[in-house]
């Protein structure tokens, strides 16, 4: 396993909006600039949430999520620890979790998959959501679905007759 880049979790972490700068500061996340850096982290044993970021620019409710994760983590009396995607690493590993909407948070037990929450929610769903992820056994992450045709099937303009 290689060294950590902190150079490049530096220059993110400086990229970033003001509100996901102080989700890092308040929760002590680690800035997970690419795949290497992720897997590295999330191979460390015990509970952990990655948020996944998008450009707040594209998706507002980046900003949402980037307060409400300060207070999950202090509301669980910080029994996990935080990792942030920033938005180019979060577009290149959420395929590996398929949830359909941003922003979104994964748990993970011992780098394992317990769950996620994607796209905006009331305080008292997140509440639920975070005790029953964190109690949670690990499972398979379900992946992004891919729509899988039949070559030659008869509503493929293409196929031989």
């Amino acid at each position: 396993m290689s060294e950590p880049d902190f150079n490049a979790a530096a220059q993110a972490l400086q990229a970033l909006h003001p509100l996901l700068r102080r989700l890092v500061a308040e929760t002590g996340a680690s800035v997970l600039v690419d795949a290497e850096a992720f897997d590295a982290w999330a191979a460390h044993p015990g509970v952990a949430m990655v948020v996944f970021a998008e450009d707040p620019e594209r998706y507002k409710e980046t900003l949402d999520l980037a307060v409400v994760v300060p207070e999950l983590h202090a509301t669980a009396g910080r029994r996990f620890r935080v990792g942030l995607l920033p938005p180019a690493a979060s577009r290149a590993l959420a395929p590996r979790y398929g949830f359909a909407r941003w922003p979104a948070f994964v748990m993970l037990q011992d780098g394992k998959y317990l769950g996620a929450v994607d796209g905006i929610r009331d305080w008292d769903v997140y509440v639920g959501e975070l005790a029953r992820l964190m109690a949670a056994t690990p499972t398979r992450p379900p992946t992004v679905g891919i729509a899988v045709k039949a070559a030659g099937s008869a509503d493929d303009p293409q196929a031989c007759h």
